[in-house]
């Protein structure tokens, strides 16, 4: 899964579900206009961009 679909997934769940997503990937895809969030390559180009948490 990239985070396009994670992104879309966190973002179509309902809403009592627990699923989670980074803030760093939420703050990265929100700051995409409306239509780029909608595009696979956009929304994973900005997700590139977030510093790993784990590094």
């Amino acid at each position: 899964m990239d985070a396009f679909d994670h992104f879309w997934q966190w973002a179509n769940k309902p809403p009592e579900s627990p699923l989670t997503i980074p803030a760093e990937l939420h703050q990265a895809v929100m700051g995409l206009g409306p239509e780029d969030r909608r595009g696979r390559t956009a929304v994973n180009r900005a997700a590139a961009r977030v510093p790993d948490p784990e590094r």
